[in-house]
C-alpha cells in the first residue's frame, strides 16, 4: 500500500490539482530514467501500458524512446518489465485499431522503433530468454513491426547475430502456443525475401515445420498444420535454391505420406483405398491443398529428373481421377500437371469410384480398371463420377472438366501421341465399314445428334461441347491427323442404353459385351465430317424454331458454337475436309444464319461467317462446289457484311472474356436479367476455350482478306498444299527430336566430363556436333521450300496476269480465240 501511496501522490503533485493526461504521461516518462530504482520503473511502465490505448499519441511523442531504453537494459533482467513494455510497445505500433487517427501513429511509431537495427536486433536475440510471457510478447511485437514494416526488419534480421538461431529455437519450442505464434511470424519474415528463405531452410526449419505438422495430426491437423504447411510452401515457392535443397533431404517423400500414398507404385498398381476414400472437411481440404501445391511446385521446376518427380505426378492424377477427393481439390491436381507432361497416362491403371446414391456420400462402388489417359477423357466428356450431377452445371465441375480438357491438350502435343489416339478410331485395315471400331465416350459425344423431339438436355450439350474441345486438340495444326479423321466412320450407337461408359463398368458386374447389330437398311455409312455437318444443320433448325425459350436458344447456342468451332479449326489449311464438308451440304447450312441476323445474335453469325471464308480459302481440290461457285454467294451476301459480322463477334462478351487461365464463365452474366429459378450465382457456362480464341484471333485476318480475292486468285496463305504442311511439321518433328537428344547428350557429357573418361566425351561430343549439322541442313531445307513456294506463287499471279493480257490483245488484233479460252473467259465475265 506504501507503493502505491507513493505513487499517487507523486503523479497528483504536491497541490492535489487534477491533472492532465500529458502532464501525467510527461510525469511517468521521468521515471523511466534508470536512475530510479527498478521497482519504479516498472510501476511507471505498467501506468503508461494503461494509458497507451487511449493516448497513444501522447504516450509516443513522450514515453517512446523511454521505453525503448528501459526494454534495453531492464528486459532481460526482469520478465515482468519486459512484458510489459512488449505489450506497451506492441499497443503503440498497433495499425489494425479501428480508432480514428491510429493506424497513421502506428506507422509513425513503427518508424522510430526501426528506425536503427538496434531494436530489431535486441528483439531476435531475446527470443533466446525461455520465459513464456517475454517469448511470446517479443513474437507478437516482431509480427506487429513485420505487418507495418516488413523489408526494413528483414533487412536487419539478415544482419543480427542471433536471429536465425532464435527463430528456429521458436520453432522447435513444445509449449503449443509459442510455437504457433512463431509460424505465424515466419510466414510473415520469409515472405519475398529469398535470402532469409536460405537462411532459414539450412538451419533446419523444414525439419521443425514438418515436425509440427506431424505432432498435429498430418493433413487432419488443424489451423497449427495449415500454417507449418504455409511456412513451408512459402519457404519453396519462387526459390530455385532451396527446392534443390529440399530434394537432398529426406523429406520429399513424406509430402506422399502425409496424403496416405503410396512413395513406390508399379504402373499396373492401384492405389490403395485408404488414399482413394477419406473423409474430408474444410480444414483438410485446406491442408490437402497446401500439401499438392507444394507437390506440383517440385514437378514444375528445373533441374530434375522424371523419375523424381514420378511419385508427385501419379499422386495427383490418382487424386484428379480415382479418389472422392473434393471438386476443387481435383482442379488444383489436374492444373498442377506440367504443361510438357512427360508422363504415361494410357499405361497407368486406376481404379475409379462412383458414390451410391442416397448415402450422403458415406458409401462407394468401385469400377473397373482403366487408363488413365480413358478415365481423363470420361472425366472432361461426361464430368465427375460419370456425370451423376452433369445436369446441374456448377462452376466448380465445369472447372474441373475445362482443367482435364487442359492436360489432354498438353498430353496430345506431340504427333505421335495424337495420330495414334486418331488411328484408333478408325476401322481396322481391310474391314470396310462391316467392323467399324467401338465406339469411345468422345467418339459418341461428338457423332450423337441433338435431341430435337423433347426439351434439351443441358448435360447433352456440355458433353458435346467438351468432346468438340477435345477432338480439336487432336486435329489442330496436324495434317496427318486432319487426313486420318476424315476416314472415321463412328459405329453403331453402343452407349444409348445407359450412361456407363466404354472405360467405366461396375466392378461386380462383367463388362458389357459389344453386340452385333445388324442394321436393317443398308446404307452408306458416313464420315464423322457428314455426321458433323448433320448435326450442325439439325442445331441450326431447332434453334430456329419460334416457340423456343431464351434459355433454350442460348443452349442452341451453344451446340451450334461447339460445332462451328471444331470444324473451323478442322478445315483450316486442308482443302480435301473442306471439299468432304461442302459435299455434305455445309455451304447451305453456313449461309442461311448469316441472313437471319439480330442485335442480340453475334456469336453464330460470326463463326458462320468465319466457316465460310476458311471454305472460301481453302477449296482447293476439284469438285461440284468450287471457288466459283462460292464466290457469287459471297458477292450477294456481301463482304461488308461478312467482315461486320465477324468483328461483331470479335467484340462478344462472352468470346472476349475468355482467358488462358479459366473458360468457365459465371451464370447468368452481368448483362442478361434472369430470374432466380434460371440461374443462381453457382452455375457456369462454357463457349470457347483459350485455343480457338488464339486460333481465331490469329487467323481471322486472313479470312477477312481472303472474301477479296477473285476465284481464280491464290491467297498468300493458301499457297501451302497439305503435303507440303506435312513436309513442314515432320522436319519440324525431326528438329524438335534431334535439339531433345542433343540436350540429353549434354547433360550426359556433364556427368561423365572426369579426366579418366575422355575418350567417351569425344565421342559424345562428336555425336553433338553431327545432330546439330543435321538440325541445320533440315532447317535450310525446310527455308528452301517455303522460299520456293512463294517463288511459285508469284509466278502463278505474274502467269495469270500474263494470260488476261494477252487474250485482250488477241481480240483487239481480231484474232480468233480457242473455245476453251472462249469459254474461260466467259466465266471470268459471269464472275
Amino acid at each position: 500500500m506504501d507503493f502505491f501511496s507513493q505513487t499517487y501522490v507523486a503523479l497528483r503533485g504536491p497541490t492535489g490539482a487534477p491533472q492532465t493526461p500529458t502532464d501525467t504521461i510527461g510525469k511517468l516518462s521521468d521515471r523511466l530514467s534508470p536512475a530510479t530504482l527498478l521497482q519504479d520503473r516498472r510501476a511507471a511502465v505498467l501506468a503508461i501500458k494503461g494509458l497507451s490505448r487511449d493516448w497513444k499519441e501522447e504516450v509516443g511523442e513522450r514515453a517512446l524512446s523511454g521505453l525503448l531504453d528501459v526494454l534495453y537494459n531492464d528486459a532481460e533482467v526482469d520478465a515482468d518489465i519486459g512484458k510489459a513494455i512488449l505489450e506497451t510497445l506492441d499497443v503503440l505500433c498497433d495499425t489494425e485499431d479501428s480508432a480514428h487517427g491510429s493506424r497513421e501513429l502506428g506507422f509513425k511509431h513503427t518508424d522510430v522503433v526501426v528506425g536503427s537495427d538496434k531494436a530489431v536486433h535486441f528483439l531476435f536475440a531475446l527470443l533466446k530468454d525461455n520465459a513464456f510471457y517475454t517469448r511470446f510478447a517479443t513474437l507478437q511485437f516482431l509480427t506487429t513491426l513485420l505487418r507495418n514494416r516488413r523489408h526494413a526488419v528483414q533487412a536487419f534480421f539478415l544482419t543480427s547475430p542471433a536471429g536465425p538461431a532464435s527463430v528456429i529455437a521458436v520453432l522447435e519450442d513444445k509449449r503449443e502456443i509459442i510455437r504457433n505464434e512463431g509460424i505465424s511470424m515466419v510466414q510473415a519474415l520469409i515472405s519475398q525475401s529469398p535470402d532469409i528463405q536460405k537462411v532459414l531452410a539450412f538451419e533446419g526449419a523444414f525439419e521443425k515445420l514438418f515436425n509440427t505438422v506431424t505432432q498435429e495430426g498430418g493433413v487432419d491437423g488443424g489451423p497449427v498444420a495449415q500454417g507449418a504447411l504455409s511456412c513451408v510452401d512459402g519457404l519453396l515457392r519462387f526459390n530455385s535454391s532451396n527446392q534443390s535443397y529440399f530434394r537432398e533431404t529426406s523429406l520429399p517423400p513424406v509430402l506422399c505420406a502425409l496424403l496416405q500414398f503410396p512413395v513406390s507404385l508399379d504402373v499396373h498398381t492401384t492405389a490403395p483405398q485408404e488414399f482413394a476414400l477419406q473423409f474430408w472437411d474444410e480444414q483438410k481440404q485446406a491442408n490437402t491443398s497446401l500439401i499438392i501445391g507444394i507437390m506440383g511446385m517440385l514437378i514444375g521446376s528445373k533441374g530434375h529428373s522424371v523419375q523424381e518427380t514420378l511419385p508427385y505426378t501419379r499422386c495427383l492424377v490418382e487424386m484428379a481421377l480415382a479418389s472422392n477427393a473434393p471438386t476443387p481439390l481435383k482442379t488444383q491436381a489436374l492444373r498442377l500437371l506440367p504443361t510438357n507432361i512427360n508422363f504415361p497416362l494410357s499405361e497407368i491403371s486406376l481404379t475409379p469410384y462412383v458414390p451410391v446414391p442416397e448415402t450422403n456420400g458415406e458409401e462407394w462402388d468401385r469400377l473397373e480398371l482403366a487408363s488413365a489417359l480413358d478415365a481423363l477423357v470420361e472425366l472432361a466428356v461426361q464430368g465427375e463420377y460419370n456425370g451423376q450431377d452433369a445436369a446441374k452445371r456448377t462452376k466448380q465441375s465445369l472447372e474441373l472438366r475445362s482443367a482435364a480438357a487442359g492436360v489432354f491438350e498438353n498430353f496430345v502435343r506431340k504427333e505421335e501421341i495424337r495420330q495414334a489416339i486418331v488411328q484408333s478410331m478408325l476401322p481396322p485395315e481391310g474391314s470396310g465399314s462391316v467392323h467399324p471400331p467401338r465406339t469411345t465416350p468422345l467418339l459418341h459425344a461428338l457423332s450423337s445428334p441433338p435431341n430435337t423431339n423433347s426439351a434439351i438436355d443441358p448435360a447433352d450439350v456440355t458433353s458435346t461441347q467438351f468432346a468438340t474441345l477435345l477432338f480439336s486438340h487432336l486435329l489442330r495444326s496436324s495434317p496427318r491427323a486432319k487426313s486420318s479423321a476424315r476416314l472415321i466412320i463412328p459405329g453403331p450407337d453402343q452407349m444409348a442404353a445407359g450412361p456407363s461408359s466404354t472405360f467405366f463398368v461396375p466392378a461386380d458386374g462383367a463388362p458389357l459385351e459389344p453386340t452385333a447389330d445388324t442394321p436393317e437398311e443398308e446404307d452408306e455409312s458416313q464420315t464423322l465430317l457428314q455426321i458433323l455437318t448433320e448435326n450442325l444443320s439439325l442445331a441450326l433448325l431447332s434453334r430456329s424454331r419460334s416457340d423456343t425459350s431464351d434459355r433454350e436458344a442460348r443452349e442452341w447456342d451453344r451446340y451450334v458454337v461447339s460445332y462451328l468451332c471444331l470444324l473451323s479449326q478442322w478445315l483450316w489449311e486442308d482443302p480435301k475436309s473442306v471439299k468432304d464438308f461442302l459435299d455434305a451440304g455445309g455451304l447451305g447450312v453456313l449461309v442461311e444464319p448469316i441472313n437471319r441476323t439480330s442485335e442480340r445474335d453475334s456469336l453464330v453469325p460470326g463463326l458462320c461467317a468465319f466457316l465460310l471464308g476458311i471454305c472460301y480459302e481453302y477449296n482447293r481440290e476439284p469438285g461440284e462446289i468450287t471457288r466459283s461457285t462460292i464466290h457469287p454467294i459471297i458477292s450477294r451476301l456481301s463482304i461488308d457484311t461478312l467482315i461486320g459480322q465477324m468483328g461483331r463477334f470479335r467484340e462478344d462478351e462472352k468470346f472476349k472474356t475468355v482467358g488462358p487461365d479459366s473458360i468457365v464463365l459465371p451464370f447468368p452474366p452481368p448483362s442478361l436479367q434472369l430470374s432466380a429459378k434460371q440461374g443462381s450465382s453457382d452455375e457456369g457456362e462454357i463457349w470457347f476455350d483459350w485455343a480457338f480464341v488464339d486460333f481465331w484471333k490469329s487467323n481471322y485476318y486472313t479470312v477477312q482478306r481472303g472474301f477479296s480475292f477473285e476465284p481464280d486468285q491464290l491467297s498468300s496463305s493458301s499457297g501451302q498444299s497439305a503435303e507440303s504442311a506435312m513436309l513442314i511439321a515432320s522436319l519440324r518433328d525431326v528438329i524438335r527430336q534431334q535439339s531433345s537428344e542433343i540436350e540429353t547428350l549434354q547433360r550426359h557429357l556433364k556427368e561423365v566430363a572426369a579426366p579418366s573418361n575422355d575418350s567417351q566425351v569425344a565421342d559424345l561430343q562428336k555425336q553433338v556436333e553431327e545432330f546439330q549439322s543435321q538440325i541445320t541442313a533440315s532447317e535450310e531445307k525446310r527455308k528452301d521450300l517455303e522460299k520456293e513456294q512463294e517463288d511459285l506463287l508469284v509466278l502463278l499471279d505474274e502467269v495469270t496476269s500474263k494470260r488476261k493480257k494477252d487474250k485482250a490483245r488477241l481480240r483487239e488484233a481480231g484474232l480468233e480465240v480457242s473455245d476453251d479460252e472462249e469459254a474461260e473467259e466467259d466465266g471470268y465475265d459471269n464472275e
